[in-house]
């Protein structure tokens, strides 16, 4: 059994986001993004970005979730009714959507934050934010979150 080979997306790169809604993509993720992305809402109010193959394998788990089970229901419209798939420009550059501008509070400022198999977008007051509340747990949550860490 072989491991599959996934993009990584990693590290914290401001991003500025123009009067038009766009932010350039972080040069170090652009590769990773080449066969197409999905933007959808992200927890705590920001934005996920996909490669457009890890936004299909996950969707493809989530249609095998109950359809009779309510949260299933509502955590499937809140996640696509508002994900795009934008065309990054020569430069690099992506607009990211009304709603979802909106839903991550997202102005000027804004970091592009790694996530393991996408990364977030977040406007860099919140995500300052975010770091001071859990930052201080993060020492404690590795047992809790991967069993068997250390």
């Amino acid at each position: 059994m072989g491991v599959e080979v996934v993009a990584v997306f990693l590290g914290t790169h401001a991003v500025r986001m123009d009067e038009k809604g766009r932010v350039a993509l972080p040069a170090r993720f652009r590769e990773r993004l080449v066969d197409g992305l999905i933007m959808t809402r992200g927890q705590e109010h920001c934005v996920s970005v996909f490669p457009l193959a890890e936004f299909t394998r996950q969707s493809v788990a989530l249609g095998e979730a109950s359809s009779t089970a309510a949260r299933n229901r509502d955590y499937q419209r809140l996640l696509y009714s508002a994900a795009d798939d934008p065309t990054p420009d020569k430069q690099g550059r992506v607009v990211i959507n009304a709603d979802l501008r909106r839903y991550a509070g997202l102005e000027r400022d804004c970091v592009a934050v790694g996530s393991n198999t996408h990364f977030e977008i977040w406007h860099s007051t919140a995500w300052q934010a975010f770091l001071d509340d859990r930052e201080p747990l993060f020492a404690r949550m590795d047992s809790e979150v991967v069993p068997g860490v250390r």
